[in-house]
């Protein structure tokens, strides 16, 4: 008796699928991001160990918490190598060809394929919008605090840094750069001055502050001095701040882009447009999580084919080669395309759609030319 592979799904052949799939999949995954974590997590941080109090236990406990984005990250080319791998064991074991003897199509393979997935990629989707951006900021603020003693990056009121007698608290802040000039800008800022005393002298609060030529320069500045007798207040369009306070210290702590809820990544978006300012450092990450999980479906539905040939006689080395060149293959082809909206200015949408689809049509050639 025949499967009728437009029955309801899942069916039994549906979970067998997605169970081998899964398990492959996930231990890819593990010794991939356990690789990341060893050598593209720890070992660059032992070069900054001993650098104020930042020791080895505060350079593993950066790294645990930068565990979610790596895995966010690294799941692409777990999910499409652990695909391979999985579709291989299954034709290897002639599996496949006796779940296509009892009518199951390419198609409803394709399927199964995609919901085994798509639970993993809908994690990660949130892993992306959630736990990744958090574990990153507390990153950030534990290695920028352990560093420098007079820097603080709290989740919620934003960087504090001291100089002396004058503490800096910034809601935000963010590398800017136009054509070769590139410089440091805090916005929302309050300067609390206080005396030898520990009195406090005046509150100064600029939209904007900017790190140039060697010093600071404040924007549009409402500033309160406290007199012993009397309160008054002062208005600047602009102020200069000579302070030796370290841009390099707090540009280390401003969140980086990729770091960024899609909601913070929109904010800041529109924020660089109002002020005419270039916006592709925050629109890449932006349409990158957007395209996140076509991506990854895709990239793995065009891996199927696959199984259907090179895969059937090959080993392990051969499966773990041909995912390996796969992946790598697209995350290239999609670089290039996305480095190519940023040079020449097209819709980054376009440069994240055109490679999967390029996937898929290649996968769909595959998929005529291996019906028999």
């Amino acid at each position: 008796m025949k499967l009728i592979p437009g029955t309801t799904f899942p069916r039994i052949h549906d979970l067998y699928v997605g169970r081998v799939l899964l398990g492959t999949v996930l231990v890819t995954w593990a010794v991939l991001v356990g690789l990341d974590f060893v050598i593209g997590g720890l070992m660059p941080e032992i070069g900054d160990i001993g650098e104020g109090d930042y020791t080895f236990s505060s350079a593993l406990v950066y790294v645990i918490y930068t565990v979610p984005r790596r895995a966010y990250f690294l799941f692409p080319t777990a999910a499409v190598i652990g695909t391979l791998m999985g579709m291989g064991q299954l034709a290897t074991t002639s599996e496949l060809t006796a779940l296509r003897a009892l009518g199951l199509s390419r198609r409803r393979l394709g399927l199964a394929v995609a919901m085994a997935l798509a639970v993993l990629t809908a994690l990660m989707v949130l892993n992306g919008e959630t736990l990744a951006p958090w574990g990153q900021r507390r990153a950030d603020a534990l290695k920028a605090s352990a560093r420098s003693p007079d820097l603080i990056v709290a989740q919620y009121s934003g960087l504090w840094a001291r100089e002396g007698n004058t503490f800096l608290n910034a809601g935000s802040g963010e590398e800017q750069s136009r054509g070769d000039e590139s410089w440091l800008e805090l916005r929302d800022v309050h300067l609390y001055e206080f005396d030898d005393e520990g009195r406090l002298e005046s509150i100064a609060r600029a939209a904007t502050a900017e790190h140039r030529d060697g010093g600071w320069l404040l924007h549009d500045v409402h500033r309160t001095w406290f007199e012993p007798r009397s309160v008054t207040q002062t208005e600047s369009l602009a102020e200069r701040w000579e302070s030796q306070l370290d841009p390099t210290a707090l540009a280390a702590s401003v969140v980086r882009p990729s770091a960024l809820s899609s909601s913070a990544l929109r904010s800041s978006i529109e924020y660089r447009r109002r002020n005419g300012l270039d916006a592709s450092e925050f629109e890449e990450p932006y349409w990158g999580r957007w395209f996140y999980a076509f991506n990854v479906l895709a990239l793995c539905l065009a891996a199927v084919p696959f199984a259907f040939g090179t895969l059937r006689s090959g080993g392990l080395g051969r499966r773990l080669f041909v995912g390996i060149v796969f992946a790598l293959g697209f995350w290239l082809l999609q670089t290039q395309f996305v480095r190519m909206a940023g040079v020449f200015k097209f819709d980054y949408r376009v440069a994240y759609l055109l490679p999967p689809v390029l996937m898929l049509g290649v996968s769909a050639v595959l998929f005529q030319r291996r019906s028999g």
